[in-house]
This record gives structure tokens, sequence and C-alpha cells, in this order.
């Protein structure tokens, strides 16, 4: 890799606001089973998030609110260096499910905290996107946002594990949860 490639620099083009301060790996996460993780975790991403973009970027949202769903690329500025080291992990910190690298889930605690949500636009207001969906915490940096195309992706093509398709209809469904 060349000298010049080692190092990227991005600069955010907006912050999240929400209501979302406790990071998933926190304590009030920790202690709880993976069942009752993936309810918190969904119910937060029903909440409604803003979206505040950089003022000096005018004109970057015109045409946005055409679109019903977005996709979010942000920074998950809460994960501590120490935890940017980590290779393989539990899913949702649950032994009940197998030891995976990291780059096989989701997890924020990756070498690049760089994640993405689709979203769901509410709308929108001179700077300010409101949306739901999002599972960034308040202050994430926003580096990125695109509309999201469902058809660039033929859904019959998609394959993933038994554990991964466990873990989302957890988070998936709607009322009260029961464990089979």
């Amino acid at each position: 890799m060349s000298d010049d490639l080692k190092t990227i620099q991005l600069k955010p083009v907006g912050v999240v606001r929400n209501q979302s301060h406790e990071a998933s790996w926190g304590a009030a996460f920790s202690s709880l089973d993976w069942w009752e993780r993936a309810a918190r975790m969904r119910e937060r991403s029903e909440a409604v998030s803003e979206l505040v973009i950089n003022d000096d970027l005018d004109g970057i949202l015109d045409g946005i609110d055409e679109f019903s769903h977005l996709m979010v690329l942000y920074w998950s500025h809460l994960v501590p260096e120490s935890r940017r080291s980590v290779t393989k992990v539990h899913p949702l910190g649950s032994k009940d499910f197998p030891l995976v690298g990291v780059f096989a889930t989701r997890s924020p605690a990756r070498p690049n905290s760089i994640l993405v949500t689709v979203v769901r636009l509410i709308e929108r207001n001179g700077n300010i996107l409101k949306v739901t969906g999002l599972d960034a915490l308040d202050g994430s940096p926003i580096l990125d946002i695109k509309p999201y195309l469902p058809e660039e992706l033929d859904s019959k093509d998609v394959r993933m594990p038994d554990w991964m398709r466990k873990m989302r209809e957890a988070f998936q469904e709607k009322g009260t949860e029961t464990k089979e």
C-alpha cells in the first residue's frame, strides 16, 4: 500500500441529534441478554432522530425529500480505541451466537468505526432531516447520506447465516416479546 493511502481524513457533513446517549456496549446493555438487547436497540431505532447538516453545505440536500428512505453513513464516535482492535466477537455480546470476525457483524467496534443504516425520511426542514430507524448515538458525526434504492440488490440473491437471521427476526418483531 502506498504511503498516501495509509491515512485517510474525513470531514463530517453534519451531526446526529437524538435521545440515544448510551452505547450498546455500555453497562445498561451489557447486563441484558441478547433478546432484551435487541428489543432495546429496536426501540431506539424507532425513535425520531435529526440529521443536522453543516450550514456551509448549502444546496447539498436539494431533491433529497423526494426519497422515502436514505442510507446514512456515520462515525461511531464513542467506541474506545481499545475496542477498535477487536477482530472477533460474539454478535450482540452473546455466547448464544458463534464467535465470528467483526466484519461478519454490524458491531460498532471495528477498526474504522464507519457504520451505515437505512432510515425512513420523515421530513426536511432546511438543513435538518428528521428520520426514523437510525441506530446512531447523539453526537455521532455524519460522514455521508445517499438515497436508498431497494432494487440495487435482488433479495433472492441474499444469503446469511442462521444466527444472523435469528437476530434480524428479533430486531423486526413488534410488540411484546417472548422467548421460545
